[in-house]
């Protein structure tokens, strides 16, 4: 399925298996059209209400931060940035790789409301592309919003001598939760293949954020490898170590489960 490689900031033509994958894995696909109706007024309620609150904390919160901004902080800052987005690229692994491999959409309440998007963008990967920014970037703001409010708390309840103390590890955990915020803004770009703007193309071909060709590698069905993608710079590691295998070898042996059965029932749907 990979391509060429894209040059430094080029919007990419697919290549003749890139679009034969989207013709048989598309929109119109009996399983892809089930999934999509599963979207409800009540969850794109609560994406709402967690955006709209995600972005006022990150907003009160980095207001914070600058006020009380050191040029002493600068060298623990920079760290917390690496660390926070090697951190963030992990968990959206973990994340991805367990409602990749797990779970049911029948499962009650996480079913239709976080399971559902992971089987649809499996049989349907442009599918992401036609979401509006609530719906891409909701549930992410849902993750993110404890320790973000956890954030606000502390500004509001530290004293100053505290908060200087405090101040590099709240750079941390504030790196942390926006690259978790925007992960899946990341994944929807990686999918986007026309009308980038150039500076998002700019930072996916410096492999600052998840970028196209990278990410096209975890899109060849069984879908098992490659989840990380926010910067997608654990990918190679954690397969060059066979960890996400080595956990559902653990997992299967433990529960008798059988990875991704749910994902394939819905990708083997014809009517």
């Amino acid at each position: 399925m990979a391509g060429a490689e894209d040059g430094p900031g080029q919007q990419p033509e697919l290549d003749e298996d890139e679009a034969a994958y989207c013709r048989r894995w598309g929109a119109q696909h009996a399983g892809a059209r089930e999934l999509a109706a599963l979207y409800s007024p009540g969850k794109r309620f609560q994406e709402w209400c967690c955006v709209v609150l995600c972005f006022s904390l990150i907003a009160h919160n980095l207001v914070h931060l600058l006020l009380l901004a050191r040029w002493e902080h600068t060298p623990l800052v920079m760290l917390g940035v690496i660390a926070g987005a090697l951190i963030a690229d992990f968990l959206s692994g973990l994340v991805h790789w367990g409602a990749d491999t797990w779970g049911s959409v029948e499962l009650p309440i996480v079913g239709k409301a976080f399971i559902r998007p992971f089987r649809e963008h499996h049989i349907d990967p442009t599918a992401i592309t036609r979401h509006d920014f609530i719906e891409t970037n909701g549930d992410n703001c849902l993750v993110t919003l404890l320790p973000l409010l956890n954030m606000a708390y502390q500004f509001r309840t530290q004293s100053p001598e505290a908060l200087e103390q405090l101040y590099p590890w709240e750079c941390f955990v504030f790196c942390l939760t926006i690259f978790g915020t925007f992960t899946n803004q990341i994944h929807k770009w990686s999918h986007t293949y026309f009308g980038l703007p150039r500076w998002v193309t700019l930072l996916q071909d410096w492999h600052v954020i998840l970028p196209r060709k990278h990410h096209r590698i975890h899109h060849v069905s069984p879908h098992e490898t490659y989840f990380c993608i926010t910067t997608g710079w654990l990918n190679y590691p954690l397969e060059k170590i066979g960890f996400w295998r080595r956990l559902e070898d653990l997992i299967q042996g433990l529960t008798g489960e059988k990875p991704r059965a749910d994902d394939m029932k819905w990708a083997q749907k014809i009517k």
